[in-house]
């Protein structure tokens, strides 16, 4: 057998041994995925939503996925930001501001379908006399975090737009920190109004925690882009597209994928991309948050 026959052949092993000693190289430097989330809800809610997408995760990927919730928003950003998380979930605000600390390295994978078209509400006691954006002057409103797209950016970015300026027309802002926080403090009326995440208030609608003949909408925005997952550019590619795969597979037909999608409040998850996210950094220019 001549050199020539034989120098294919032993190129092809030499490559295909390459490729398994990267593959495990890859292992061996990824032995475990942490994930976490914006606060935007209070720590045990975070454990009991996405634990079993960790637990999901953890089989679609066969590697081990630790979930560890933040303190804050501004935690979550710089969590992904440093590295020391791999996949976080985001709302449109903390994505761009992630994009923006990193020097555009913050790559979104998946969103909810709901995503593409997400709205916040506004809500006050039913007998408060408030029954338009405008009947907001002079009173105390809350947001959420600061950094909360659907508890502050977007409700600011529409006051705004209907021509009321939170600093000058509202006797006080505060803010929660988290959407179930929000509704408390119209409930117990430490505020007068508040906007949040629609998805939070008809969950705790659906649920009975708020009796909507108290408390009610009376206002809902105009829809947005909001939530994603995201990792960092420098997460291998091979590695975020599995991630990414993982998402997309979630199928509402089978019960056990049906269960983690209700828990994340999501019909089903789809692709998304950079695009998305800019009409919100827009938007967040013009109402000074950036």
């Amino acid at each position: 057998m001549s050199f020539e026959t034989i120098r294919p052949a032993r190129w092809l092993k030499a490559a295909l041994a390459c490729t398994a000693l990267s593959l495990c190289a890859l292992a061996q430097a990824q032995q475990v995925l942490r994930v976490t989330t914006i606060p935007e809800e209070a720590a045990t809610e975070q454990v009991r939503k996405f634990t079993p997408l960790a637990n999901y995760l953890e089989q679609a990927l066969g590697m081990k996925v630790e979930f560890t919730p933040v303190s804050d928003y501004p935690a979550a950003v710089e969590a992904l930001v440093n590295k020391k998380v791999d996949v976080v979930w985001f709302g449109g605000f903390t994505h761009v501001q992630a994009n923006l600390r990193s020097g555009g390295k913050i790559v979104p994978l998946a969103q909810r379908e709901e995503d593409t078209r997400f709205q916040s509400v506004f809500i006050a006691k039913t007998d408060s006399g408030i029954k338009t954006l405008a009947d907001m002057k002079g009173k105390q409103i809350s947001f959420g975090s600061q950094s909360s797209t659907s508890g502050h950016l977007m409700p600011r970015s529409f006051l705004l737009q209907a021509d009321i300026n939170p600093e000058k027309d509202f006797r006080r802002i505060a803010y929660s920190g988290a959407h179930d926080a929000t509704i408390a403090s119209v409930v117990s009326g430490k505020v007068d109004a508040a906007a949040l995440d629609i998805t939070v208030w008809r969950k705790f609608v659906a649920e009975n925690r708020v009796d909507t003949k108290a408390v009610d909408v009376f206002f809902t925005t105009p829809p947005y882009f909001n939530y994603n997952w995201s990792v960092h550019a420098d997460m291998p590619k091979p590695l975020q597209d599995r991630v990414k795969a993982a998402l997309l597979a979630l199928d509402p037909a089978k019960p056990e994928h049906a269960e983690i999608l209700r828990l994340n409040r999501a019909t089903r998850y789809i692709s998304t991309s950079p695009e998305n996210y800019k009409g919100l950094e827009s938007a967040a220019r013009s109402a000074g948050l950036l």
